[in-house]
């Protein structure tokens, strides 16, 4: 099998080319490099299947970039956009070009290609203010808060309508907060960062009670896999995330007791109204995993146990202990 990864230097993007590689796909792998790094595929370009994945610098808003990538290919990871959610970080003309018109470009070439499938990394943002938890697919009306909620359920549309139009299969997976080796954004990375410049205290964006689920990277790219072996309908839409949920004044804990931290002060700065961290911070996230689970997958670790090992990929990024080899009893809560 043949794949097309935009967005492969990325975090996620790096993670599941690694993945398909050793599971014995072939596969392209096209980035700009604005938001993926190219030592994030070293890896996966000098193992020894490095044959079987290549590297093309281009940009998914370029109609010539895409169509060159697409030469040959079967199934298309389409993770390519702009991650940031703050929206002093990402403006609107960002998320619409990165986001919205890049995934509008790449449809318009996979339409006359010979690829049959589109694999659309979503998020649990679509669903803004869920007034029910856990989440399912099916929950209306979507009303995102944030400019890159609304800018990933205006890709979800242009994927299921294209899809449904000129006879390709879509699988959009809405993911919960995935966090793991080569994230270099997110509330780890960022409590890293903060506790290394200062180890006494820690700056924490909001009253410190917004609770969500969150994923651990492997288990975020065998959904991703799982979803493409499983699914069978034109379009279909899966949550991916763990069951449960932490606040954040929880994270900022494991952090602390990862990075062997005592006494860590928590400075809470209120971005946002309720609590919040900033404009389209949503405060309660947990998705309903139902759907995905039929086709065999499930997550393997809890939200505390993606935080724990997340953290020690940043701090020990070149041996990232498995759960077993984990001193500090990651099931407690």
């Amino acid at each position: 099998m043949k794949a097309l990864v935009t967005g492969g230097a990325g975090f996620i993007g790096s993670n599941l080319c690694r993945a398909l590689v050793e599971n014995g796909w072939d596969v392209i792998v096209l980035d700009d490099f604005s938001a993926g790094f190219r030592e994030n595929l070293l890896e996966t370009l000098n193992s020894a299947r490095s044959n079987h994945a290549e590297l093309l610098v281009g940009d998914c808003t370029k109609s010539e970039d895409v169509r060159k990538a697409l030469e040959g290919v079967e199934v298309v990871f389409h993770l390519a956009a702009n991650p940031e959610v703050r929206i002093e970080f990402n403006s609107p003309a960002n998320c619409f070009r990165q986001n919205v018109y890049a995934t509008h470009i790449l449809l318009e070439a996979l339409r006359s290609s010979s690829a049959h499938t589109i694999i659309f990394t979503s998020t649990s943002a679509i669903y803004g203010e869920a007034s029910v938890l856990p989440t399912p697919e099916y929950y209306a009306p979507l009303e995102p808060i944030s400019v890159y909620g609304a800018s990933k359920l205006a890709g979800e549309v242009l994927v299921t309508s294209y899809c449904r139009a000129f006879g390709k299969r879509g699988i959009i997976l809405r993911l919960a907060n995935v966090v793991g080796p080569k994230s270099n954004h997110g509330v780890v990375h960022d409590f890293v960062s903060k506790l290394r410049q200062n180890p006494r205290q820690l700056e924490v964006l909001g009253d410190g009670t917004q609770a969500k689920s969150y994923l651990y990277v492997d288990d975020c790219v065998d959904a991703l896999i799982r979803a493409c072996r499983s699914s069978q309908d034109d379009v279909e839409i899966f949550n991916v995330g763990s069951e449960d949920l932490i606040d954040v004044k929880r994270v900022a804990m494991i952090v602390s007791e990862e990075m062997r931290l005592n006494d860590v002060s928590l400075e809470f700065v209120l971005g946002a109204l309720d609590g919040r961290g900033w404009v389209g911070d949503v405060k309660n996230m947990l998705l309903d995993i139902t759907r995905i689970k039929t086709t065999g997958w499930n997550p393997r670790y809890t939200s505390e146990q993606a935080i724990r090992l997340a953290t020690r990929s940043v701090v020990l990024p070149t041996d990232v202990p498995t759960l077993e080899q984990m001193s500090i009893d990651i099931g407690r809560s």
